[in-house]
């Protein structure tokens, strides 16, 4: 069984910085695109980075030049550095292996119970 399970969120000053983790068991990050989505109290789910089984990123533009998706194939681990963090990035985060669908979960996604992200001064 797939097991995903993110840590490092915690309560952070705006402008400070994080990174969040993600491991796996039974599941190889290198063999599968994967993001980083947040669900953000009172609105939908919505995702913040993708790094590609090549290595390429992408981001939204709300979280570009701040965000920074990175994976350490010999821990098995993801990563997610977020910088320049703002008051409206608290959220709870999850590393996924699929974007949302309409602000929701998609059928089949696979992700982790999720680590906090609180943004407050």
């Amino acid at each position: 069984e797939v097991d995903l399970v993110e840590s490092g969120g915690d309560l952070v000053q705006p402008g400070g910085s994080l990174r969040l983790s993600c491991t796996a068991s039974e599941f190889s990050f290198v063999n599968n695109d994967m993001f980083w989505l947040r669900q953000v109290p009172g609105k939908g789910l919505e995702w913040v980075s993708r790094i590609n089984i090549d290595g390429t990123t992408d981001y939204p533009y709300s979280v570009m030049g701040r965000f920074t998706v990175s994976r350490d194939s010999a821990k098995n681990t993801l990563y997610l550095q977020m910088n320049s963090l703002k008051t409206e990035d608290t959220g709870l985060y999850y590393c996924a292996t699929d974007y949302p669908c309409g602000g929701a979960w998609c059928d089949g996604t696979i992700r982790g119970q999720g680590t906090q992200v609180t943004v407050a001064s």
